[in-house]
């Protein structure tokens, strides 16, 4: 076995591997068949762009003890030795009669006992990355075993995160905490937002972004009507909100936070909503705590909110964070799930200002023994304006 891995030395993904099996142990589960980039990142180090093309699926099988095996098309196994893993077995893909489903059903044989169960990920914020039809095939080569749902076991192993990761994160954030510093440079009266958007993808790479997964976004008159649109064409004006949004990643590790900026002068309501979304997120950062559960972190927001006279929006206001732009759990009133140390979260209050404009606030943390700790650097106080 190798000492050294792609991104991490190979004993953070052994780390990560125990702790799967660890949770397919409760869950008694055989084996775990994971299809998609995040979880085959998470438990081997195997980052590419390569993704992309839907042409080829991906297997890692981790037993109940031993090491994962990597089932993937050749032409992955040149970047799969690099990582810690050694059992790599391929096939010729594409293929069109079978696309690596003997190879898969044969690794699942070997390793699994005939009344055995093999866990995939089948719940909320899951999919499988393989043809229905091969995986119905697969399902038939391997009976008498059984495939069961898997997601408690990556859930509860993804959500905490190591040391190692909380630094990838904090490094991303400072990558995009630097390109917003940018921004005044680019985003004037008379730039459309388009170009803005841009802009802020170009600052992002030029600071050290790997890619720009997700930029996102709004501005318009007193505030901005919502923030996953695409960037319209129309120029910046006096009195514009702007608020640009990003899911840069860094060595396979998001941020997720969002600045808000005034174009000129904005209006009295707009500096009260970010007020009250400044102190909202204050409220969270002073009373948040381990056992907490996640939609306790969804009324501490939403209180505040109230107690400064503003209206929130409701939904949801923050989430997990790491591998992928959002993780489980999602703040919000229906989500019973505990926030535990090492959990990296995203806050996101946002508020109504009229019944069309609204303006959102995020801020990434990871939650501490004595509470959280802020990893993206905190936004100002007050917005900051942008004059010509």
């Amino acid at each position: 076995m190798p000492d050294g891995s792609l991104i991490f030395p190979a004993a953070e993904y052994q780390r990560r591997v125990r702790a799967l099996q660890g949770e397919m142990s409760q869950h008694h589960l055989d084996a775990l068949l994971l299809t998609t980039p995040a979880d085959v990142f998470y438990a081997t180090g195997f980052l590419t762009r390569f993704w992309e093309s839907p042409a080829r699926p991906w297997f890692v099988v981790v037993p109940s003890n031993g090491d994962p095996v990597a089932v993937i098309p050749n032409i992955g196994a040149e970047l799969m030795g690099r990582c810690w893993i050694s059992d790599i077995r391929t096939w010729d893909a594409p293929d069109p009669v079978d696309d690596g489903v003997s190879l898969l059903a044969d690794t699942l044989i070997s390793i699994v006992p005939n009344t055995g169960r093999i866990g995939v990920p089948m719940g909320q914020e899951s999919q499988l990355r393989m043809p229905l039809a091969d995986f119905t095939r697969l399902q038939d080569r391997i009976a008498p075993r059984k495939i069961t749902d898997g997601t408690a076991a990556i859930h509860r192993s993804r959500e905490v995160k190591s040391e190692a990761e909380i630094d990838k994160i904090r490094a991303t954030c400072a990558i995009a905490d630097a390109a917003f510093a940018n921004v005044p440079e680019f985003a004037r009266q008379g730039v459309p937002l388009s170009q803005v958007f841009r802009n802020f993808q170009v600052a992002l790479l030029q600071e050290g972004a790997d890619w720009v997964s997700y930029v996102a976004g709004g501005a318009d008159q007193g505030g901005y009507g919502d923030v996953i649109s695409p960037a319209h064409e129309r120029p910046l004006r006096d009195g514009d909100v702007l608020m640009l949004d990003t899911g840069a990643v860094r060595d396979g590790y998001f941020c997720d936070f969002d600045r808000n900026f005034a174009i000129g002068r904005v209006g009295d309501d707009v500096h009260r909503a970010h007020a009250a979304l400044y102190v909202a997120t204050d409220t969270a950062l002073s009373s948040l705590r381990p056992g907490m559960l996640a939609c306790d972190l969804h009324r501490i927001m939403t209180d505040e909110l109230t107690r400064q006279g503003a209206v929130s929006c409701g939904g949801r206001l923050g989430h997990g964070l790491g591998i992928t732009l959002t993780e489980w759990p999602s703040v919000t009133p229906l989500d019973t799930t505990e926030l535990r140390e090492g959990m990296v979260l995203t806050l996101e209050p946002g508020v109504q200002i009229t019944p069309n404009r609204i303006l959102v606030h995020e801020e990434n943390i990871v939650l501490r023994a004595d509470g959280p700790e802020l990893l993206s650097p905190r936004a100002p106080a007050e917005m900051p304006e942008i004059r010509e």
